[in-house]
């Protein structure tokens, strides 16, 4: 059995506690064995020839044993008689003189001091141990927690370096690693919101040249031209937002409240899709940017017209303190393998075709939409056939 099991010890512990206690532990069975060693050693005490005579000098007894000590009534020994019977012989404790310091308690001498000794001991090193392993251990946990927030999106995360040590050396590693990986993202990013921007001038040229091109150019040419510049606005217009989205000190809109069951109605009308509303006089709100959470319905249903072969319908109602928004289709489904990956940026499913439709960062931008406003959105399976996309968010406090 392991030893968090055998004291009911949590199976994670602290670094400091686990070395406070091995200290302590080590401290301890130090005076386990000074004491066994003690009291071997008072049991292997030699033996004393002990005789009693009467008053002729005869030898009434004879005994060769070892003297007991009796706490309060000093030592004794144990004597057989001739006439086979046994007396004990008693030599009490040497009386105090005036001015003499008293003797040691009993609880003092012999094995059962040094236990207490060794007990005091044990106990003075746990106590001033403990201040020490918690200080050298305090930076380790300040290290430990600065990776934490860090690996959670906090590129600005920055541990405390103090010290010359190990530890500090560590710290300060992980500071400049920290900065040039933050360095290099905001590269990226502004790299990434750039080239979007530019990329709309061209654009707009090539839809200017094509309203300019004559008669004799063939319908489906232009309309084919028109699709891709299209599909080109689309994916600029979602990069931009996703990057906007990473970076979480960028605006992204004014939070205010927002009725859900508003926006999906008018989401709905557009996409010609059914909404399914919960019987409540209760109106579902949330606190949020009122065109993210738009964006959120509009993306669920172009994906799910994308697919469906049936009708498509909204549901959106209160579950206790979160509003339920479920998008459900008539589709070929999502395997269970690939209801998570479907949220990745630009990731299609396996045998989807580019003549669907998207870019394939709709999905992502729902999901990152979602979380910033502190929801979640999963993917089930739709009763009688399709995928059903569910998204959770917070009611507006009351």
């Amino acid at each position: 059995m392991a030893f968090w099991q055998a004291f009911h010890l949590p199976r994670y512990l602290p670094i400091y506690v686990r070395l406070w206690l091995a200290v302590v532990l080590a401290v301890g069975a130090l005076t386990l064995i000074f004491g066994w060693l003690w009291q071997a050693n008072a049991e292997q005490t030699p033996p004393r020839e002990v005789v009693i005579r009467d008053e002729a000098g005869q030898v009434v007894g004879q005994a060769l044993a070892r003297p007991v000590r009796v706490p309060g009534q000093g030592i004794e020994f144990q004597v057989a008689m001739t006439d086979g019977s046994s007396l004990f012989v008693q030599i009490p404790p040497r009386p105090r003189r005036a001015g003499e310091p008293p003797p040691p308690r009993p609880w003092a001498r012999g094995s059962t001091g040094l236990l207490w000794m060794l007990g005091i001991v044990a106990l003075a090193v746990a106590i001033g141990t403990y201040p020490i392993i918690r200080r050298l251990t305090q930076r380790l946990e300040n290290l430990r927690r600065g990776v934490e927030r860090w690996g959670e999106g906090e590129l600005s995360t920055r541990v405390p370096v103090s010290g010359t040590d190990e530890v500090a050396f560590l710290a300060q590693r992980f500071n400049k690693a920290a900065e040039r990986i933050e360095t290099l993202v905001k590269s990226h990013k502004s790299l990434l919101a750039n080239a979007s921007h530019e990329l709309r001038s061209p654009l707009t040229r090539i839809r200017m040249g094509l309203e300019l091109m004559g008669a004799q150019t063939l319908p489906t040419f232009k309309n084919e031209i028109s699709r891709n510049i299209a599909e080109l606005d689309q994916l600029i217009d979602e990069i931009l937002l996703a990057s906007r989205l990473d970076a979480r000190e960028a605006d992204v809109g004014t939070i205010e409240t927002v009725d859900l069951t508003g926006l999906a109605a008018e989401e709905c009308a557009r996409l010609d899709a059914e909404l399914q509303v919960a019987d409540s006089s209760q109106a579902v709100m949330v606190q949020g940017v009122a065109k993210l959470l738009r964006r959120v319905i509009r993306n669920l249903l172009e994906n799910a017209r994308r697919y469906s072969t049936g009708p498509i319908t909204v549901q959106v109602r209160r579950e206790g303190r979160r509003a339920i928004i479920s998008v459900g289709d008539r589709g070929p489904g999502v395997p269970p393998d690939q209801r998570e990956r479907i949220f990745e940026p630009f990731y299609r499913l396996p045998g989807a075709s580019e003549q669907e439709g998207g870019v394939g960062l709709g999905l992502a931008l729902v999901r990152s939409i979602v979380q910033r406003h502190s929801g979640a959105v999963h993917c089930d399976d739709r009763e009688g056939g399709g995928a059903c996309f569910v998204v959770e968010l917070p009611l507006r406090d009351m």
